[in-house]
């Protein structure tokens, strides 16, 4: 499976701009601020009906236009197929997904079809930031290939909003309607545990993975772990939102619950990496998470996610890079783009590697 053609209409700084790319490595180049980065998040969108960097479609269009548009064109040589996938989003208006000209009901309908992952110089907030970007970053992993997880996700979310927006309004009013709450509780419970069970059994899963390659990039230096934390090991469900009550009627939203969930990141035996850790440990520990990602989702859907690999080579340092190259060259990957701003330098590395490979300039416009 691999992106054949592209198109963008007034998609961030592009007024218009239209690739076809071949099936193994594409190299995205020119200056800086010429939208190499905005074309693989265009890339991102046809997979997750989203921008893999900012939540608010609105960001996306292009200043002083109204909507924007991208089409795409995937091909399946295995299965002989063809789609034609399309996202448009009008201001004011709601964001429409196409496959081959039949709109979906269900924007998670699409997540899953395309698998893709994004290597980004931003990758180490998943260790730096707080717990809602690490959660993000494994819910997106097994929702693309576990819908009924992607589904019962999406109604726990909501339900926690409809909670929340309940617990508000007695706050506001004083007035503590427990029936109403516990009508939300006991479609919340059920959800919360099967999504508790789905996190942790993928956790045991993946955690082998990531280890290896982290041990790959790092030389073996030192051990590392991924501990899954969640409230659920501690008490019942029902246990933990009776516990905490008091507090979500004083505070207006819910405490206890699957959305409090976390990940921890350790180096040696049991130190934070988010503070113990180096600045070359850190990228290798994000690295080999994106890595490990990568492997688990082929072995679940036996189909190679398209990587996108975002300013590699200004941001990770050449020991890092040359593991990358070195499994492109082996063919570990499917379909990959690679964005730099020195297109000889790209071609050079790329030339070392023995990969084939394609240049396309973002400031012409054109195939190299």
């Amino acid at each position: 499976m691999h992106l054949d053609k592209i198109q963008l209409i007034n998609f961030k700084n592009y007024k218009s701009l239209q690739f076809d790319f071949n099936g193994k490595v594409n190299g995205i180049v020119g200056s800086n601020g010429c939208g190499k980065t905005n074309l693989l998040d265009a890339i991102h969108y046809l997979s997750f009906c989203k921008s893999y960097f900012s939540g608010q479609d609105i960001f996306s269009i292009k200043f002083d236009e109204e909507l924007f548009a991208i089409h795409g064109v995937f091909s399946n040589p295995e299965l002989n197929t063809i789609d034609k996938i399309s996202c448009t989003y009008k201001k004011g208006a709601r964001k429409v997904m196409k496959s081959n000209g039949k709109e979906y009901e269900r924007l998670s309908d699409h997540i899953g079809r395309y698998p893709l992952i994004m290597v980004s110089p931003y990758d180490n907030d998943i260790i730096n930031g707080g717990s809602e970007l690490r959660r993000k970053f494994f819910d997106v992993i097994i929702s693309q290939f576990d819908k009924e997880y992607l589904y019962q996700l999406i109604s726990y979310q909501k339900l926690i909003m409809q909670r929340n927006a309940v617990l508000k309004q007695c706050n506001e009013t004083r007035n503590y309607d427990t029936s109403l709450i516990q009508i939300f509780d006991n479609q919340l419970i059920p959800l919360g545990y099967s999504i508790f069970e789905k996190r942790k059994a993928f956790i045991a899963e993946i955690l082998p993975i990531f280890k290896n390659y982290y041990s790959q990039l790092s030389g073996n230096q030192e051990e590392v772990d991924i501990v899954y934390e969640s409230g659920l090991e501690k008490c019942s469900f029902e246990e933990g939102l009776k516990s905490t009550s008091q507090v979500d009627f004083r505070l207006g939203f819910t405490n206890f619950g699957v959305h409090k969930d976390d990940y921890l990141f350790y180096i040696g035996s049991d130190k934070p990496i988010k503070r113990f850790g180096s600045q070359g440990q850190q990228k290798s520990f994000s690295l080999a998470l994106k890595l490990s990602q990568f492997d688990y989702i082929f072995s679940k859907t036996k189909r190679k996610p398209i990587l996108l690999l975002d300013d590699i080579f200004d941001k990770l340092d050449p020991k890092r890079i040359a593991h990358l190259l070195d499994l492109a060259g082996q063919k570990f990957f499917g379909q990959v783009f690679i964005s730099d701003t020195d297109k000889n330098r790209l071609h050079q590395i790329l030339n070392e590697y023995h990969i084939e490979h394609t240049l396309y300039d973002i400031n012409t416009q054109k195939m190299i």
